[in-house]
């Protein structure tokens, strides 16, 4: 659809939007792909919902498991604009870049050296997965770095159980941080989801 000439007052409010601008609006429909917002000064849109958009990684920092864990239809939101989707003619924004990261909150508090304790979340067959609290979570692998074996999850640790690990590095590019167990010297990675 050529959306300029077939709604140009849409056409014409997206053009006006600049990166950054904040936004609000009511959460006009919840999708498994996203979420619609239909914005306070913005027009309505010919086929969709709303003219703004969340999607699934723009809603939160934190972990969750459907759109509806985040916000709920009827709610108030306010966005921060990160994009005019031509083909959709839909104001693309982000929730949570109104809100704090809680990966840049761990790096600014965390030193190298710095025991912290956290709880088992998954015995994987990758190593085991620690929840260090605020939406990150670390990786205790089954293997050192050089190869040689570094834990036995399934003997050693158990869902729920409390554990120590050491910061041994943050990578804040990569949204890594690296850990070692104390006891040991073993090495973990630790992942933000996004």
């Amino acid at each position: 659809m050529d959306w300029q000439s077939e709604s140009p007052g849409l056409w014409a409010f997206l053009e006006s939007l600049n990166r950054g601008d904040i936004l609000s609006g009511t959460v006009a429909a919840i999708e498994r792909f996203g979420v619609f917002v239909a914005l306070d000064d913005g027009p309505g849109h010919p086929t969709l919902p709303g003219v703004g958009f969340l999607g699934i990684p723009e809603l939160s920092w934190r972990r969750f498991d459907a759109p509806t864990d985040v916000v709920q239809v009827g709610e108030r939101v306010s966005c921060e604009f990160i994009g005019f989707d031509t083909y959709n003619a839909e104001a693309r924004l982000s929730l949570k870049a109104l809100e704090p990261d809680p990966f840049q909150a761990f790096a600014d508090r965390t030193v190298v050296g710095q025991e912290l304790r956290g709880t088992v979340e998954k015995v994987l067959p990758i190593g085991i997965l620690v929840n260090l609290g605020n939406g990150v979570f670390g990786l205790v692998p089954c293997r050192e770095v050089d190869g040689r074996p570094a834990v036995s999850p399934a003997e050693d640790f158990e869902v729920g159980e409390e554990i120590a690990v050491v910061v041994a590095e943050i990578e804040l590019p990569r949204r890594r941080v690296f850990l070692s167990r104390p006891e040991s010297g073993q090495y973990a990675g630790v992942v933000l989801p996004t």
